[in-house]
Protein backbone atom coordinates (compact mmCIF):
# COMPACT_ATOMS: atom_id res chain seq x y z
CA UNK A 1 0.00 0.00 0.00
CA UNK A 2 1.58 3.24 -1.13
CA UNK A 3 1.31 6.38 0.98
CA UNK A 4 2.62 9.91 0.72
CA UNK A 5 3.46 12.73 3.07
CA UNK A 6 1.32 15.84 2.93
CA UNK A 7 2.25 19.30 4.19
CA UNK A 8 0.27 22.03 5.92
CA UNK A 9 1.80 25.48 6.38
CA UNK A 10 0.49 28.34 8.50
CA UNK A 11 1.83 31.39 10.33
CA UNK A 12 2.82 33.47 7.34
CA UNK A 13 1.83 36.65 9.17
CA UNK A 14 2.25 37.84 12.74
CA UNK A 15 -1.32 37.10 13.76
CA UNK A 16 -1.23 33.45 12.71
CA UNK A 17 2.23 32.55 13.96
CA UNK A 18 2.60 29.82 16.56
CA UNK A 19 2.87 31.26 20.06
CA UNK A 20 5.39 29.13 21.92
CA UNK A 21 5.13 28.74 25.69
CA UNK A 22 8.42 30.62 26.00
CA UNK A 23 6.55 33.67 24.72
CA UNK A 24 8.26 33.64 21.33
CA UNK A 25 6.34 33.43 18.07
CA UNK A 26 7.34 31.12 15.26
CA UNK A 27 6.26 31.26 11.65
CA UNK A 28 5.77 30.11 9.07
CA UNK A 29 5.29 26.60 10.46
CA UNK A 30 5.00 23.54 8.25
CA UNK A 31 3.64 20.27 9.62
CA UNK A 32 4.34 17.08 7.66
CA UNK A 33 1.67 14.43 8.11
CA UNK A 34 0.20 11.26 6.67
CA UNK A 35 -3.27 9.78 6.77
CA UNK A 36 -4.81 6.43 6.01
CA UNK A 37 -8.49 5.54 5.77
CA UNK A 38 -11.50 7.70 4.99
CA UNK A 39 -12.86 10.52 7.10
CA UNK A 40 -16.58 9.93 7.60
CA UNK A 41 -19.22 12.60 7.09
CA UNK A 42 -19.54 13.35 10.82
CA UNK A 43 -15.73 13.49 11.14
CA UNK A 44 -15.79 11.44 14.33
CA UNK A 45 -13.82 8.35 13.24
CA UNK A 46 -10.35 9.85 13.64
CA UNK A 47 -7.55 8.03 15.44
CA UNK A 48 -4.56 10.26 16.13
CA UNK A 49 -1.13 8.64 16.48
CA UNK A 50 1.96 10.11 18.11
CA UNK A 51 5.29 8.65 17.05
CA UNK A 52 8.33 7.84 19.20
CA UNK A 53 11.51 9.90 19.54
CA UNK A 54 13.14 9.09 16.19
CA UNK A 55 9.93 8.12 14.41
CA UNK A 56 8.09 9.99 11.70
CA UNK A 57 4.68 10.73 10.27
CA UNK A 58 4.92 7.56 8.15
CA UNK A 59 3.04 4.94 10.19
CA UNK A 60 1.79 2.46 7.59
CA UNK A 61 2.31 1.40 4.00
CA UNK A 62 5.31 2.23 1.83
CA UNK A 63 6.59 5.74 1.16
CA UNK A 64 9.69 5.85 -1.07
CA UNK A 65 10.55 9.52 -0.51
CA UNK A 66 9.50 12.72 1.26
CA UNK A 67 10.06 16.02 -0.59
CA UNK A 68 12.76 18.12 1.02
CA UNK A 69 14.01 15.42 3.37
CA UNK A 70 16.71 14.06 1.10
CA UNK A 71 19.01 11.23 2.10
CA UNK A 72 17.74 11.05 5.68
CA UNK A 73 14.67 9.30 4.27
CA UNK A 74 16.50 6.03 3.68
CA UNK A 75 15.23 2.46 3.34
CA UNK A 76 14.77 2.19 7.10
CA UNK A 77 12.14 4.95 6.92
CA UNK A 78 10.22 3.80 3.86
CA UNK A 79 8.06 1.16 5.56
CA UNK A 80 5.58 2.49 8.10
CA UNK A 81 6.77 2.20 11.69
CA UNK A 82 3.37 0.72 12.74
CA UNK A 83 2.59 -1.10 9.52
CA UNK A 84 1.82 -4.33 11.38
CA UNK A 85 -0.64 -2.48 13.62
CA UNK A 86 -2.50 -0.13 11.25
CA UNK A 87 -4.25 -0.88 7.96
CA UNK A 88 -7.30 -2.58 6.44
CA UNK A 89 -8.56 -5.22 8.88
CA UNK A 90 -5.65 -4.70 11.28
CA UNK A 91 -5.66 -3.72 14.94
CA UNK A 92 -6.40 -0.10 14.03
CA UNK A 93 -8.66 -0.83 11.08
CA UNK A 94 -8.44 1.78 8.34
CA UNK A 95 -11.59 0.36 6.76
CA UNK A 96 -13.32 1.89 9.78
CA UNK A 97 -11.02 4.64 11.07
CA UNK A 98 -9.29 7.66 9.58
CA UNK A 99 -5.78 7.54 11.04
CA UNK A 100 -3.45 10.52 11.11
CA UNK A 101 0.09 11.10 12.37
CA UNK A 102 2.22 14.24 12.14
CA UNK A 103 5.98 14.72 12.32
CA UNK A 104 6.72 16.83 15.36
CA UNK A 105 7.69 20.48 15.49
CA UNK A 106 11.48 20.46 15.43
CA UNK A 107 11.47 17.32 13.30
CA UNK A 108 13.67 16.42 10.38
CA UNK A 109 11.11 14.60 8.22
CA UNK A 110 9.30 17.58 6.74
CA UNK A 111 8.03 19.60 9.71
CA UNK A 112 9.60 22.93 10.61
CA UNK A 113 12.74 22.40 12.65
CA UNK A 114 16.39 23.38 13.02
CA UNK A 115 17.22 22.25 9.47
CA UNK A 116 14.46 24.48 8.02
CA UNK A 117 15.20 27.90 6.59
CA UNK A 118 14.98 30.83 8.97
CA UNK A 119 13.01 33.44 6.97
CA UNK A 120 14.92 36.27 8.62
CA UNK A 121 18.36 35.03 7.55
CA UNK A 122 17.68 32.86 4.52
CA UNK A 123 19.82 30.13 6.12
CA UNK A 124 19.05 27.06 8.19
CA UNK A 125 17.92 27.80 11.73
CA UNK A 126 20.49 25.49 13.29
CA UNK A 127 21.04 26.27 16.97
CA UNK A 128 19.01 29.47 16.66
CA UNK A 129 15.77 27.49 16.39
CA UNK A 130 13.66 28.41 19.43
CA UNK A 131 13.42 25.95 22.28
CA UNK A 132 10.04 24.26 22.59
CA UNK A 133 8.27 21.88 24.95
CA UNK A 134 5.62 19.19 24.65
CA UNK A 135 2.88 21.81 24.87
CA UNK A 136 4.30 23.48 21.77
CA UNK A 137 4.44 20.18 19.86
CA UNK A 138 0.75 19.63 20.55
CA UNK A 139 -0.24 23.24 19.88
CA UNK A 140 1.65 23.25 16.58
CA UNK A 141 -0.65 20.47 15.32
CA UNK A 142 -3.97 22.09 16.33
CA UNK A 143 -4.12 24.36 13.22
CA UNK A 144 -3.68 21.25 11.05
CA UNK A 145 -6.64 19.53 12.71
CA UNK A 146 -8.70 22.70 12.34
CA UNK A 147 -7.81 22.86 8.65
CA UNK A 148 -8.98 19.26 8.21
CA UNK A 149 -12.21 19.99 10.07
CA UNK A 150 -11.35 17.58 12.87
CA UNK A 151 -12.71 18.83 16.20
CA UNK A 152 -12.63 15.57 18.17
CA UNK A 153 -10.75 12.28 18.04
CA UNK A 154 -12.20 8.84 18.45
CA UNK A 155 -8.92 7.97 20.17
CA UNK A 156 -5.35 9.16 20.61
CA UNK A 157 -2.58 6.58 20.73
CA UNK A 158 1.10 6.93 21.46
CA UNK A 159 4.02 4.86 22.69
CA UNK A 160 7.15 6.01 24.50
CA UNK A 161 7.57 9.76 23.88
CA UNK A 162 4.37 9.58 21.84
CA UNK A 163 2.42 8.29 24.83
CA UNK A 164 3.39 11.34 26.86
CA UNK A 165 2.21 13.59 24.05
CA UNK A 166 -1.10 11.70 23.87
CA UNK A 167 -1.65 12.40 27.57
CA UNK A 168 -0.64 16.03 27.11
CA UNK A 169 -3.28 16.54 24.44
CA UNK A 170 -5.94 14.69 26.45
CA UNK A 171 -5.26 16.73 29.59
CA UNK A 172 -4.93 20.14 27.96
CA UNK A 173 -7.68 19.67 25.35
CA UNK A 174 -10.01 17.27 27.18
CA UNK A 175 -13.06 17.89 25.03
CA UNK A 176 -11.18 16.71 21.95
CA UNK A 177 -10.79 13.09 23.01
CA UNK A 178 -12.50 10.34 24.97
CA UNK A 179 -10.16 7.33 24.54
CA UNK A 180 -6.45 7.60 25.35
CA UNK A 181 -4.00 4.74 24.82
CA UNK A 182 -0.54 5.47 26.27
CA UNK A 183 1.96 2.65 25.79
CA UNK A 184 5.20 2.25 27.75
CA UNK A 185 5.55 5.84 28.94
CA UNK A 186 5.29 8.03 32.03
CA UNK A 187 3.35 10.99 33.31
CA UNK A 188 6.50 12.89 34.30
CA UNK A 189 10.20 12.32 33.75
CA UNK A 190 12.15 10.35 36.31
CA UNK A 191 15.60 11.08 37.70
CA UNK A 192 17.01 8.20 35.65
CA UNK A 193 15.48 9.53 32.42
CA UNK A 194 16.82 13.03 33.02
CA UNK A 195 20.26 11.55 33.66
CA UNK A 196 20.21 9.49 30.46
CA UNK A 197 18.98 12.49 28.50
CA UNK A 198 21.69 14.77 29.84
CA UNK A 199 24.34 12.21 28.85
CA UNK A 200 22.97 12.25 25.30
CA UNK A 201 22.86 16.05 25.16
CA UNK A 202 26.48 16.26 26.32
CA UNK A 203 27.52 13.64 23.75
CA UNK A 204 26.24 15.80 20.89
CA UNK A 205 27.28 19.15 22.36
CA UNK A 206 30.86 17.92 22.77
CA UNK A 207 31.26 16.71 19.21
CA UNK A 208 33.85 18.99 17.61
CA UNK A 209 31.59 19.42 14.58
CA UNK A 210 28.50 20.52 16.52
CA UNK A 211 29.31 24.26 16.28
CA UNK A 212 26.35 25.27 18.47
CA UNK A 213 24.00 23.59 16.01
CA UNK A 214 25.28 25.47 12.97
CA UNK A 215 26.73 22.56 11.04
CA UNK A 216 24.49 22.44 7.96
CA UNK A 217 26.56 22.47 4.79
CA UNK A 218 29.52 21.31 6.87
CA UNK A 219 30.53 18.09 8.58
CA UNK A 220 27.68 17.17 10.96
CA UNK A 221 28.27 15.92 14.52
CA UNK A 222 27.91 12.26 13.58
CA UNK A 223 30.07 10.88 16.38
CA UNK A 224 28.09 12.79 18.98
CA UNK A 225 24.77 11.61 17.59
CA UNK A 226 26.04 8.02 17.38
CA UNK A 227 27.17 8.15 20.99
CA UNK A 228 23.84 9.60 22.09
CA UNK A 229 22.07 6.73 20.37
CA UNK A 230 24.38 4.19 21.98
CA UNK A 231 23.53 5.65 25.40
CA UNK A 232 19.80 5.36 24.74
CA UNK A 233 19.69 2.14 22.74
CA UNK A 234 20.49 -0.06 25.72
CA UNK A 235 17.20 1.10 27.30
CA UNK A 236 15.11 0.28 24.23
CA UNK A 237 15.70 -3.45 24.04
CA UNK A 238 16.15 -6.20 26.60
CA UNK A 239 19.53 -7.77 27.23
CA UNK A 240 18.17 -11.02 25.83
CA UNK A 241 17.11 -9.33 22.60
CA UNK A 242 20.46 -7.56 22.42
CA UNK A 243 22.30 -10.87 22.68
CA UNK A 244 20.08 -12.38 19.98
CA UNK A 245 20.85 -9.52 17.57
CA UNK A 246 24.60 -9.53 18.03
CA UNK A 247 26.68 -10.40 15.01
CA UNK A 248 29.02 -13.34 15.20
CA UNK A 249 31.94 -11.27 13.98
CA UNK A 250 33.33 -7.98 15.23
CA UNK A 251 33.60 -5.02 12.90
CA UNK A 252 36.19 -2.39 13.68
CA UNK A 253 35.27 1.08 12.45
CA UNK A 254 38.65 2.46 11.43
CA UNK A 255 37.76 6.11 12.01
CA UNK A 256 36.10 5.55 15.36
CA UNK A 257 39.01 4.80 17.67
CA UNK A 258 42.72 5.48 17.74
CA UNK A 259 43.61 3.21 20.65
CA UNK A 260 40.75 0.90 21.58
CA UNK A 261 39.94 -2.05 19.36
CA UNK A 262 36.51 -3.62 19.13
CA UNK A 263 36.82 -7.13 20.55
CA UNK A 264 33.33 -8.52 21.14
CA UNK A 265 30.04 -8.87 19.22
CA UNK A 266 28.34 -6.74 21.89
CA UNK A 267 30.67 -3.81 21.25
CA UNK A 268 30.28 -4.18 17.51
CA UNK A 269 26.48 -4.32 17.81
CA UNK A 270 26.18 -1.20 20.00
CA UNK A 271 28.52 0.77 17.75
CA UNK A 272 26.54 -0.32 14.69
CA UNK A 273 23.26 0.86 16.26
CA UNK A 274 24.74 4.25 17.03
CA UNK A 275 26.15 4.78 13.56
CA UNK A 276 22.96 3.53 11.88
CA UNK A 277 20.88 6.39 13.32
CA UNK A 278 23.26 9.00 11.87
CA UNK A 279 22.21 7.94 8.38
CA UNK A 280 18.54 8.81 8.94
CA UNK A 281 18.29 11.45 11.66
CA UNK A 282 19.43 14.99 12.39
CA UNK A 283 21.47 15.74 15.53
CA UNK A 284 19.69 19.04 16.21
CA UNK A 285 16.27 17.41 16.03
CA UNK A 286 17.50 14.75 18.44
CA UNK A 287 18.76 17.41 20.86
CA UNK A 288 15.59 19.51 20.78
CA UNK A 289 13.29 16.53 21.32
CA UNK A 290 15.46 15.14 24.10
CA UNK A 291 15.43 18.55 25.80
CA UNK A 292 11.64 18.76 25.54
CA UNK A 293 11.33 15.25 26.94
CA UNK A 294 13.64 16.08 29.85
CA UNK A 295 11.33 18.86 31.03
CA UNK A 296 8.09 16.93 30.57
CA UNK A 297 5.82 16.95 33.61
CA UNK A 298 2.06 16.86 33.09
CA UNK A 299 1.34 19.02 36.13
CA UNK A 300 3.71 21.72 34.93
CA UNK A 301 2.49 21.42 31.34
CA UNK A 302 -1.08 22.02 32.48
CA UNK A 303 -0.16 24.74 34.98
CA UNK A 304 -2.03 22.80 37.66
CA UNK A 305 -1.39 22.53 41.40
CA UNK A 306 -2.26 18.82 41.52
CA UNK A 307 -3.62 16.03 39.34
CA UNK A 308 -7.12 16.46 40.74
CA UNK A 309 -7.24 19.89 39.09
CA UNK A 310 -6.28 18.35 35.73
CA UNK A 311 -8.57 15.37 35.73
CA UNK A 312 -11.70 17.07 37.02
CA UNK A 313 -12.21 18.11 33.38
CA UNK A 314 -11.64 14.58 32.09
CA UNK A 315 -14.42 12.53 33.70
CA UNK A 316 -15.70 11.47 30.27
CA UNK A 317 -12.37 9.95 29.28
CA UNK A 318 -11.19 6.36 29.28
CA UNK A 319 -7.58 5.19 29.40
CA UNK A 320 -5.99 1.96 28.27
CA UNK A 321 -2.44 1.89 29.66
CA UNK A 322 0.19 -0.61 28.57
CA UNK A 323 3.29 -1.72 30.42
CA UNK A 324 5.98 -3.99 29.00
CA UNK A 325 7.85 -6.45 31.18
CA UNK A 326 11.57 -5.91 30.99
CA UNK A 327 11.18 -2.31 29.81
CA UNK A 328 14.11 -0.34 31.24
CA UNK A 329 13.31 2.89 29.38
CA UNK A 330 9.96 3.32 31.14
CA UNK A 331 9.75 0.92 34.05
CA UNK A 332 6.36 -0.64 34.83
CA UNK A 333 6.17 1.42 38.03
CA UNK A 334 5.67 4.51 35.87
CA UNK A 335 2.53 3.12 34.25
CA UNK A 336 1.24 1.89 37.62
CA UNK A 337 1.65 5.45 38.87
CA UNK A 338 -0.44 6.79 35.97
CA UNK A 339 -3.11 4.14 36.56
CA UNK A 340 -3.38 4.92 40.28
CA UNK A 341 -3.64 8.66 39.65
CA UNK A 342 -6.47 8.07 37.18
CA UNK A 343 -8.36 5.83 39.60
CA UNK A 344 -7.90 8.31 42.44
CA UNK A 345 -9.56 10.92 40.23
CA UNK A 346 -12.41 8.67 39.08
CA UNK A 347 -11.22 8.30 35.50
CA UNK A 348 -12.08 4.99 33.86
CA UNK A 349 -8.84 3.15 33.23
CA UNK A 350 -7.45 -0.28 32.47
CA UNK A 351 -3.82 -1.26 32.97
CA UNK A 352 -2.42 -4.11 30.89
CA UNK A 353 1.07 -5.56 31.23
CA UNK A 354 2.33 -7.43 28.17
CA UNK A 355 4.93 -10.12 28.71
CA UNK A 356 7.73 -9.65 26.20
CA UNK A 357 11.41 -10.50 26.00
CA UNK A 358 11.96 -7.60 23.59
CA UNK A 359 11.81 -4.83 26.19
CA UNK A 360 10.68 -1.31 25.30
CA UNK A 361 10.73 -1.98 21.55
CA UNK A 362 7.92 -4.50 21.93
CA UNK A 363 5.42 -1.79 20.96
CA UNK A 364 7.00 -1.71 17.50
CA UNK A 365 7.46 -5.43 16.99
CA UNK A 366 4.66 -7.48 18.53
CA UNK A 367 1.16 -6.42 17.40
CA UNK A 368 -0.32 -9.68 18.69
CA UNK A 369 0.36 -8.59 22.28
CA UNK A 370 -1.72 -5.41 21.92
CA UNK A 371 -4.36 -6.36 19.36
CA UNK A 372 -7.16 -7.65 21.59
CA UNK A 373 -7.20 -4.80 24.09
CA UNK A 374 -6.74 -1.96 21.60
CA UNK A 375 -9.29 -3.40 19.20
CA UNK A 376 -11.79 -3.71 22.07
CA UNK A 377 -11.53 -0.10 23.28
CA UNK A 378 -11.65 1.29 19.74
CA UNK A 379 -14.77 -0.66 18.77
CA UNK A 380 -16.70 -0.32 22.06
CA UNK A 381 -19.75 1.92 22.09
Amino acid sequence: MGTETKFFTYGNNDGSRLLLHSGKRLGPVTIAYETCGKLNTSRDNVVLLFHALTGSQHFCGFNPAVPGVGKLWNDECQSGWWDAFVGPGKMIDTDRFFVICANYLGGCYGSTGPSSINPETGKEWGGDFPLFDFNDIIDSQIPLFDELGIDTFHAVVGASLGGMLAMNLAARYPRKVKRIIPIACGIETTTLTRTHNLEQIIAIENDQNFNNGHYYGKTPPLRGLALARMISHKTFISLRAMEARMRDKCEQERDEFSWYKIKTPLESYILHQGRKLTKRFDANTYLYLIAAWTHYHLLRDCGAKDYAEIFKRCKHQEYLIFSITGDVCFYTEEQEYIYNILLENNIKAKHVTVDSDKGHDSFLLEPELYHKEIRAILTAD
